[in-house]
C-alpha cells in the first residue's frame, strides 16, 4: 500500500529499507524520501517502522552470533 503519495513510497519499500540495513525512522526517510514534502505520511510511515523493527528482534536475537565450524 502507497503510504507517501508525494513520493510514491509504499509500505514493501520502507520495509525494505529497514531490511537493507536502516535502523530507524529518520534512516528510512534518507533511504526512500517518506514523509520529505508535506508529511501527513509521518505517522504511519513512523508505525510501519515501528512494527518491521519490532518483528526484526526476535530474529535478530535468535541469531545474535555466528556459528562458526573448525576442522577436526
Amino acid at each position: 500500500m502507497y503510504v507517501c503519495l508525494c513520493q510514491g513510497v509504499t509500505d514493501g519499500q520502507i520495509r525494505e529499507a529497514i531490511y537493507e540495513g536502516c535502523c530507524s525512522y529518520r534512516e528510512v526517510r534518507q533511504a526512500t524520501g517518506v514523509a520529505s514534502q508535506c508529511g501527513k505520511c509521518a505517522c504511519l510511515a513512523k508505525e510501519v517502522v515501528r512494527d518491521t523493527l519490532a518483528q526484526m528482534r526476535p530474529a535478530q536475537a535468535a541469531i545474535s552470533f555466528p556459528v562458526e565450524f573448525t576442522a577436526a
